[in-house]
């Protein structure tokens, strides 16, 4: 578990003491600006007359007078500065004829001073003092909540998450957390902030959120590992010439292959055909290896031009997927064979749903996954398999699955409707929490009735999924006591006053069939962190289900201290480092037991009730 669990002491020792969150908005007026003195009586100017103009006094030269001929007319007044003496003028490392007929334009431009750094006009820059997406008055977090942290503690918290997360419900958190308009922690630039947060996003599928992130700030202001990271973003978003900006504008310093086909397609959509299939066509005879990215290259940049070149797309002999070669297949609308699909991972997969150029059968799997992870809501997934339905050609287990779905909503009967909703939940480990988001409001429309009792734990947890407690509440009466419904209900409540008794706690125990009683450890983990259970028997069950929720890291004292001093931000970007990993094994009931009590201590009471549910759901 220690190789699960992060960044470890090393990355923290950097860090230094958590500070109160500054949510006081700050006053950046100078001082006496909100009390300015006042004005003088205006006077009116009088009109310009025409004057003669003035005599040269004796031993000075004429200086010349510039005189309106017209009302508003601006004259422009000429240099006082001497023009520079060609005397003054380099002119030794001029290049030949032979050379400024070899260089690109890019290479004239660096010569002659001309490429530009900035593509924005003055009057548009935007500040870097809070970048993001979502202000305070929108869902954001406050903008000042991580402005007086140390940024060491703040890198370290960014540089160690590394992986997407466990749970669908931190990952909701995070990104949140990240998306908000924040400042910049005190010591760190603001654009290297950016760079962490987009890094972040990158990693957790994110990669729309990570391009909106980048696009908050002005290309001018970006550094080499900013627009690495916007290009990485733009890539997995199939925006290839979005992409441009970045790296016509940024000395990245980059000489690999990518950076060099991207350099090629910008260069096409630029107006520059022919140096840029040129300089494709020299790349494509030093590959030896994996020529299919080349050639993709290739077909994109012909787009541009007017010829309309003709590229042989040759997938034989491919390695396999990358996330340049899944990009630019299918914003070319080039078919990927179907062995390479099957072996493609799941990052890539969980970015087919926001490829335009895909058919929504074509997105159907990886939705899946994108809504297991927390990527895609219920209500997206919902219109996506509306729209595979209203397909009147679609065929496959998309269409099969998206006709369930319709009857699962409309069917004659509760029964016929809970029927089809078991057949959506059939599926593989990798899709079945997945299936579950699918179906969430379909399960809100059951009735509460005793004969569906044996679904009750799975149509609870398919509402939680989508976070409709209140409709999950409808099945309380009708659940046994330690049952898993009960369970689930136990944690999810959002008026529950009353705690959990030991004698639920054995029920509950006594029926857990999970390996290693993993709910059981979960649900008490759970019901801890929110204060759901008395301190007597968390000692007594944490002995009977070999837990320590008590014992202490050096992550433990930072997420606590972080809630004790309510700063939300921080406490969901530390909850989103303890829930990293590739499948709820990694998770931990400590972990889980600090997460969900920091999130109750800082007002995310919601969040922290979800993450639990969901980790007894899932366990």
């Amino acid at each position: 578990m220690k190789s699960a669990w992060l960044v470890g002491a090393a990355v923290f020792a950097l860090s230094s003491a958590v500070v109160v969150a500054q949510d006081a908005p700050v006053d950046l007026l100078p001082p006496g600006f909100d009390d300015p003195a006042p004005a003088p009586t205006p006077t009116p100017a009088p009109r310009p007359t025409a004057q003669a103009p003035q005599a040269a006094q004796p031993g000075q030269p004429a200086t010349p007078q510039a005189s309106a001929t017209q009302s508003g007319e601006i004259v422009q007044p000429l240099p006082t500065q001497p023009m520079p003496s060609t005397a003054d003028l380099d002119l030794s490392n001029l290049p030949s004829l032979e050379e400024l007929e070899a260089m690109s334009t890019d290479d004239l431009d660096d010569l002659l001073g001309l490429k530009p750094t900035y593509d924005i006009p003055p009057a548009a820059r935007r500040s870097t003092e809070r970048v993001g997406l979502l202000g305070s008055a929108e869902g954001g977090l406050p903008s000042g909540s991580l402005a007086r942290q140390p940024a060491a503690l703040v890198r370290a918290v960014l540089e160690g998450t590394t992986q997407p997360m466990v749970s669908r419900w931190g990952h909701i958190l995070l990104r949140r957390a990240l998306a908000s308009r924040l400042q910049a922690p005190e010591g760190m630039s603001a654009v290297e902030f950016a760079t962490l947060r987009t890094r972040v996003l990158n990693t957790m599928g994110e990669a729309v959120v990570a391009r909106a992130l980048v696009q908050d700030v002005d290309t001018g202001n970006y550094s080499p590992a900013l627009a690495n990271e916007a290009v990485t973003a733009y890539i997995a978003t199939g925006d290839i010439v979005g992409a441009c900006p970045s790296v016509r504008l940024v000395d990245t310093g980059r000489e690999d292959t990518i950076w060099e086909m991207l350099s090629g397609i910008c260069n096409a959509y630029a107006g520059e055909e022919t140096r840029a299939q040129n300089d494709l066509r020299r790349l494509l005879g030093r590959t030896e290896d994996d020529r299919i990215d080349v050639l993709l290259a290739q077909r994109f940049a012909g787009s541009a031009g007017r010829g309309r070149r003709a590229v042989t797309i040759e997938w034989d002999g491919t390695s396999g997927l990358t996330p340049w070669r899944y990009s630019l297949a299918n914003a070319l609308g080039e078919p990927i064979p179907e062995d390479l699909l099957e072996d493609a991972g799941p990052d890539l997969l969980r970015t087919s749903p926001f490829f335009p150029a895909l058919s929504p059968i074509q997105r159907a799997p990886g939705a899946d996954l994108a809504a297991s992870g927390g990527i895609l809501s219920a209500s997206a997934m919902v219109d996506l398999y509306s729209q595979i339905f209203a397909e009147e050609s679609a065929e496959g287990e998309a269409a099969v699955r998206a006709s369930r779905l319709r009857e699962a909503y409309v069917g004659s009967n509760p029964e016929a409707r809970l029927e089809a909703i078991r057949d959506i939940w059939a599926g593989d480990e990798a899709t079945a929490y997945g299936r579950m988001v699918l179906t969430a409001y379909a399960a809100a429309r059951m009735p509460v009735d005793s004969a569906y009792s044996g679904d009750a734990a799975g149509l609870i947890a398919s509402m939680l999924a989508a976070g409709l407690d209140r409709d999950a509440m409808r099945w309380a009466s009708a659940l046994d006591a330690g049952s898993l419904g009960w369970g689930l209900l136990a944690v999810a409540d959002p008026d529950r006053a009353n705690a959990v008794t030991d004698g639920e706690l054995d029920q509950f125990s006594d029926n857990d069939d999970s390996a290693g009683q993993r709910k059981s450890q979960m649900l008490l983990a759970g019901l801890a962190g929110l204060g759901r259970v008395e301190s007597s028997e968390i000692a007594e069950y944490s002995q009977r289900l070999s837990v320590n929720l008590a014992a202490q890291t050096r992550w433990t004292q930072l997420i606590t201290r972080a809630a004790e001093v309510d700063n939300r931000a921080l406490v969901a970007m530390l909850a989103g480092l303890g829930m990293q990993g590739s499948s709820w094994d990694r998770m931990t009931p400590r972990h889980l037991y600090h997460i969900v009590s920091a999130l109750r201590r800082v007002g995310l009471e919601a969040e922290a009730r979800m993450i639990a549910a969901e980790a007894v759901a899932r366990a």
